[in-house]
């Protein structure tokens, strides 16, 4: 006869653990100060103007981070009427400011990419890959939204064409005032960015 209470403990306990990793899976931007390739120094504060921040994990000479790049410039373009902000930041301790700015040159990045100097952002965010997006809300630093830009690309595959567009999809979800449903979003694909301990 105790099966059912036994039962109810247990799922309890699932809850509250799947709770507590959607919690670690969505964490909060922190401040920060941190200088783009061209030497211009950017903070969260300054866009606080902004209703929304995206922010794209870039790495030097990884491919499906440059492939993914006409899909994170087709989001700004699709989204230039709303009041939403796009960012791009470097945690890769092997890349240094001359090497993003070479980057940024050949392959034409016209988005501001903060060098993550002591991996700050990546840290606080849990970020592991490039090519993954977050959505930030800067009044509040939380992240309403963590994954890929949308389903075109994988390891050692890449799609004519996307059928699932998940950051659209969050961006139109949040700015109409609801919430993301992490559940259906799967990792990001990308190159590893190497988290170092200080």
């Amino acid at each position: 006869m105790k099966l059912p209470g036994q039962l109810l403990v247990a799922t309890v306990i699932t809850l509250l653990s799947m709770s507590a990793t959607a919690d670690e899976w969505l964490r909060s931007m922190p401040e920060f100060e941190l200088t783009d390739q061209s030497g211009k120094t950017h903070s969260l504060a300054q866009y606080a103007d902004k209703d929304l921040l995206v922010f794209y994990v870039q790495g030097v000479g990884c491919p499906i981070a440059r492939i993914a790049l006409p899909n994170y410039r087709e989001v700004r373009d699709e989204f230039s009427d709303n009041n939403v902000g796009f960012l791009m930041f470097n945690s890769n301790i092997q890349d240094n400011p001359k090497r993003i700015a070479e980057e940024a040159e050949e392959f034409g990045i016209d988005f501001p990419i903060l060098k993550d100097e002591g991996q700050v952002l990546a840290k606080a965010l849990g970020a592991e890959r490039t090519a993954e997006v977050f959505i930030v809300d800067p009044e509040t630093r939380a992240v309403l939204f963590r994954g890929p830009i949308n389903d075109q690309l994988g390891y050692e595959t890449q799609r004519v064409n996307a059928s699932a567009h998940y950051l659209k999809d969050a961006l139109n979800t949040v700015l109409a005032g609801g919430t993301v449903d992490m559940s259906n979003v799967p990792d990001s694909k990308g190159c590893l960015v190497a988290i170092f301990d200080t």
